[in-house]
């Protein structure tokens, strides 16, 4: 079922920056409506009005670092864009880039000249290296200059792969001893990575907080005072307590921050390790890009990157773009008068085979990778909003301490303020200088911690902790995230275009029917009946026109093929019809390769014989090789004309397609020598003929759903997402595996527009798309352009998409999506640099776990923002109300710090790591444009916010008639506060619990689970018995007896039974924000307009 639009009474806009902003199914008769709904638009004169910082620009993320209020620059923007440094890692990159020019140019110069001279260019001799005749130096050399000459002195490829001890079709041995030896000889593929940030760094940065400087100026006079009036024993208390209570804070935030820092090195070690194939001993097999070592032999396909620097084997039509080098977006051909390949470049077109000659830190790319800093931050739109909520608190919060600061002030120097005995503090004329002056550093400590506790510092920095939180559990589930913002945009996705291959279905592929002529085999490997030359020519037409690989272990174990997995079905297949892979490839030479192409959806080979003859196989989408054939041989090796027999063909791919089989065609032709280009440059730009060709066979191939597709889909639904398939297969085949996943609810719902071939969308108006895009359920032949067209219509239409993607040719698709999700295993380098996530096990069912994690870090969010603000509201108005009426705090220095640690570190700690519960899928995608703070939060935080403040001025003002009689009036006095900050701190413990389920009457489901959130609870309440009983001197308090204890936990257990009673209290649909901002929107456009 698809999401409904977007409205003005459930505030979920989804509209970016650089799209219309109405909905193309409104009607007139919406205008008004529309022209009210002001919180869809986006705000041009706010800073901090940004929904998507991808492909942000740098002028957008300057602006609104300028535009905040931060006491710690340094803490604050640690996981943000470092602008200056991304500047100056493109300048490196630029001269890297700029002394790689250099050499090429001076190179073609050298060779020109040469050409003129007709003078040979000496190699450097090659120099033994340990167990090798050529050394590193030489090799680096070569690469570096690109000597052609220094490669044909080494005798080639065949030459150089013996002097490496490699074997250009087996590659290296590669056991333990063989690879030590070539790590010692010619280093590892790593690079020196710049050390992270130390712990005494971040204690560094924790200190950098101008309050907390403040603070500890403060202490230091006061402790200097304290000394010289009361003596060493009695007089460093004042002044020492808060210099403690600021070395605890700043020690708490540093080692909260170390410890994401290094959650956050070990998520970026992960993304950098690529798995890749590498032929060892005669056989394919994967390992880490880390691994690799000089002498390897490496096939290469579209979308890999090149991992180290090398020398083609082979290739045909290989393209490299080799613009992360020299910076110039320019594709490259590549063949044996062209054959150096640098690290670090992908492989745009064709494919080809290479051999490792340096590795690490002995390329260009390693020199270029460990010259810069990888990782340089990324700011989230989450992190943006709370950065302009933290600034408008923090404005409020540094007026109220103002405020303060001049009250207390005016009354003291006034005479007003008294001390317990009602005397004045300060008498003009009277008071000592040394009195004078420590009465005012208290008074402006107090000011100073009001801003400390008032401008939520902590705030944007809790969306870092909790992403850092979920990218680990992401890890575990299966996604591992490339780019910050991805995580919360996920939470808003309201639809999924996924691919049906691998992500729908297992991708574990085997041919279970197959069509030799008009013979269906059964079962489908048995070639008994097959005529000799028939079988000969499928068994050619497979084992040339692949990308895969089939070792036979020469022990007799089990044959192992290697490939993508319709090819390891297709060449399964073969070898159960009796294919002998290598005999088959030995007697025919491999002319010219297009590959298969997802465009074209067929790939193709041209072969020449022994006998001097040419046969042109191809193989591909099923309907499209066959509408290609003008004939088909049959069973018994006839040829026969396919035109009266096109209908059975037709009828049985139909048949094959609607059981969810993939068909795929294998064709041929025979060819004249003659007419093949014979020099090689011509031969290269050879258009393979691909009409009048020959039909051999038709294979259907099984690929079962992923078990628990059905039910991840349902829960997309239920949750307000829909999901899209958008599949290159045959449209009677998506539509098959659609109704198998539930993306289609029943057989009457297939019909167009809900299912629709890439073609016929394509062919469309950009206008037709936008109208018929929301219905469209199924894609089916599509191309990577038709997803891209289908992204951007559906983002025309305000929606939220998130689109899955594993060709290079997906790229662009990933990239304009809102959120680029690139499969692990299937996917290519190009494809996982132009996503934002990527699935590491191409499972379905992981797509929707992050969208689950998307909406927790949201709520998380809210969670700690509806604590944070009750606690700021509540000791804000306390002391301004106290320091108005009576010229003093009930909440001193010290008391403030600690709550700011409970509120800021502790709290974020505990409930910015809260786990995703199955409730958030229940409800609808979280708009990019709602309020951060709802109209329930405001509700929730002002119900505990007054009921603390009432109390506790009731305590303030009335306390010591209240309490039981002291001895001394000081003592009651302190008793009194004592009792304020005590009732103050459970009033926060136990509302803790009410802000993990802001919506829920059961505030306490699944707290158990949460050992994080129970341990701070418990920590937090036992540090504060130890400051209360203990700690007096420090914190100025006194020991409260067991009746004072229960009314301090009574004061704060009233906060649960209130929770649920205000969760009775209605609240409007429409945003409070809305209704203040509204007119101050309308204000700003009028004077605008006037201007």
């Amino acid at each position: 079922m698809a999401s409904p639009p977007p409205s003005a009474s459930d505030s979920n806009g989804h509209f970016a920056v650089n799209i219309p902003r109405h909905h193309p199914d409104h009607t007139d008769d919406d205008a008004p409506h529309r022209q009210d709904d002001d919180d869809e638009l986006i705000d041009p004169d706010d800073p901090f009005d940004i929904t998507q910082t991808k492909n942000a620009s740098h002028d957008t993320l300057r602006r609104w670092r300028q535009a905040a209020l931060v006491l710690n620059a340094s803490r604050r923007f640690r996981y943000t864009l470092d602008l200056k440094k991304e500047e100056e890692k493109e300048q490196k990159k630029s001269l890297i880039r700029a002394h790689a020019q250099v050499i090429r140019a001076a190179l073609l110069f050298r060779l020109a000249g040469e050409r003129e001279l007709v003078i040979s260019t000496a190699a450097t001799p090659a120099t033994p290296v340990g167990d090798y005749t050529v050394g590193l130096e030489q090799l680096a050399s070569m690469s570096k200059d690109q000597n052609v000459a220094a490669l044909q002195q080494y005798g080639g490829i065949k030459g150089l792969s013996n002097l490496l001890k490699s074997n250009p079709d087996k590659g290296i041995s590669g056991d333990d001893g063989d690879l030590l030896k070539r790590k010692n000889a010619f280093g590892t593929n790593t690079y020196p990575r710049k050390k992270g940030r130390s712990f005494w760094r971040f204690l560094w940065e924790a200190w950098q907080d101008l309050t907390l400087i403040i603070l500890i100026i403060a202490a230091a006079v006061s402790l200097a005072l304290g000394i010289k009036t009361e003596g060493l024993e009695e007089g460093w208390y004042d002044g020492g307590s808060i210099a403690f209570a600021v070395l605890l804070v700043i020690v708490v935030t540093a080692v909260s921050d170390y410890r994401q820092s290094l959650q956050f090195q070990n998520l970026n070690a992960e993304k950098q390790n690529i798995q890749l194939e590498v032929i060892r001993g005669g056989r394919t097999i994967k390992i880490s890009i880390f691994e690799i070592v000089v002498g390897d032999v490496i096939p290469l396909k579209i979308g890999d990157q090149v991992p180290a620097d090398g020398v083609l084997i082979t290739s045909h039509s290989l393209a490299i773009d080799e613009s992360s080098m020299t910076g110039e977006s320019k594709i490259v051909h590549k063949d044996h008068k062209t054959p150096f390949l640098m690290s670090g470049c992908k492989v745009a077109d064709g494919v080809g085979v290479m051999l490792v000659t340096g590795v690490g830190i002995n390329t260009e790319w390693g020199l270029l990778m460990a010259s810069i800093s990888e990782d340089t931050g990324e700011e989230t739109p989450l992190q943006v909003r709370l950065n302009g909520v933290a600034t408008f608190i923090g404005i409020v919060g540094l007026s109220v301490a103002v405020l303060v600061l001049a009250v207390l002030l005016g009354r003291y120097f006034s005479g007003h303020t008294k001390d317990l005995d009602e005397k004045p503090q300060f008498v003009a004329g009277k008071t000592s200088i040394s009195d004078a002056v420590d009465g005012v550093i208290k008074i402006f400590t107090i000011a100073v911690t009001i801003v400390v506790v008032a401008v939520p510092e902590g705030l944007p920095l809790a969306v870092t902790l909790t992403l850092a939180y979920s990218m680990r559990k992401m890890m575990a589930d299966k996604a591992l995230v490339r780019r910050l913002s991805a995580c919360e945009t996920m939470g808003s996705a309201t639809t999924i275009c996924s691919d049906k291959t691998g992500t729908l279905t297992l991708n574990q592929m085997t041919v279970v029917e197959a069509y030799v002529g008009r013979k269906k085999l059964d079962p489908a490997d048995d070639s008994s009946k097959l005529d000799r030359e028939v079988l000969s020519l499928i068994n050619e037409g497979i084992a040339q026109n692949t990308t895969g690989n089939i070792f036979v272990p020469k022990d007799g174990g089990e044959t192992e093929v290697s490939g993508s997995p319709t090819e390891k079905a297709i060449l399964s297949w073969a070898v159960k019809l009796g294919m002998n892979f290598d005999l088959v490839r030995s007697n025919s030479t491999v002319l010219h390769v297009f590959p298969f192409n997802s465009e074209k959806k067929r790939g193709g080979v041209a072969l020449k014989l022994g006998d001097s003859g040419v046969h042109i196989h191809w193989k591909g989408a099923a309907e499209i090789v066959l509408g290609t054939c003008t004939q088909y041989l049959d069973s018994n090796g006839d040829l026969q004309s396919i035109e009266q027999e096109k209908a059975f063909f037709k009828e049985a791919i139909d048949d094959m397609a609607a059981r969810s089989l993939r068909c795929v065609a294998i064709a041929y032709r025979s060819y004249e020598l003659d007419e093949v280009p014979s020099n090689e440059e011509d031969l290269d730009q050879w258009t393979l003929p691909e009409h009048e060709l020959v039909l051999l066979a038709i294979v259907g191939i099984k690929d079962p759903c992923r078990p628990g597709v059905k039910d991840a889909v349902k829960l997309c639904t239920d949750a307000g997402v829909k999901v899209r398939m958008v599949t290159g297969d045959n449209l009677q085949t998506a539509k098959a595996i659609a109704l198998e996943c539930g993306i289609l609810a029943s057989i009457e719902d297939a019909v167009e527009p809900n299912i629709i071939e890439g073609k016929t969308f394509r062919e469309l108006s950009e206008k037709e798309r936008e109208q018929i895009v929301k219905k469209i359920t199924v894609m089916g032949r599509s191309s990577p352009n038709d997803k891209l067209l289908l992204v951007q219509a559906l983002r025309k239409g305000g929606e939220v998409v998130a689109v899955t993607g594993d060709g290079t040719n997906d790229a662009p698709a990933l990239h304009e999506a809102d959120i680029g999700l690139s499969m692990g295993i299937q996917g290519t380098e190009v494809a996982k640099e132009s996503s934002d996530i990527i699935i590491l096990d191409d499972n379905f069912a992981s797509v929707v776990k992050v969208v689950r994690w998307g909406r927790s870090v949201y709520a998380n969010i809210q969670k700690f923002i509806q604590f944070q603000l009750t606690v700021n509201v509540a000791a804000l108005v306390i002391n301004v109300v106290a320091s108005i009426t009576s010229g003093d705090v009930p909440l001193n220095a010290v008391q403030l710090l600690w709550v700011n640690l409970i509120m800021d570190t502790l709290g974020a700690l505990a409930l910015a790591t809260e786990p995703p519960t199955d409730n958030l899928m229940n409800r609808s995608p979280v708009g990019r444009r709602e309020p951060l703070i709802t109209n329930v939060m405001w509700r929730n935080l002002l119900v505990q916010a007054i009921y603390q403040i009432t109390v506790l001025l009731v305590l303030n003002f009335r306390g010591e008639s209240i309490l039981p009689k002291q001895d001394t009036r000081a003592h009651a006095f302190q008793v009194k506060n004592t009792l304020i900050f005590n009732a103050f701190v459970m009033c926060q413990i136990f509302n803790e619990f009410n802000a993990r389920k802001p919506e829920e009457m059961n505030v306490f489901r699944g707290v158990t689970k949460n050992r994080l959130f129970m341990g701070i609870v418990v920590m937090t309440f036992i540090l504060q018995i130890i400051i209360i009983e203990f700690l007096g001197k420090f914190t100025d308090t006194v020991r409260l007896n067991w009746t004072l204890w229960l009314a301090s936990l009574l004061i704060g257990l009233i906060s649960w039974p209130l929770a649920i009673a205000g969760k009775f209290i209605p609240v409007p649909k429409t945003p409070l924000s809305r209704y203040i901002l509204r007119p101050l929107r309308r204000l700003r456009r009028s004077r605008a307009a006037q201007q």
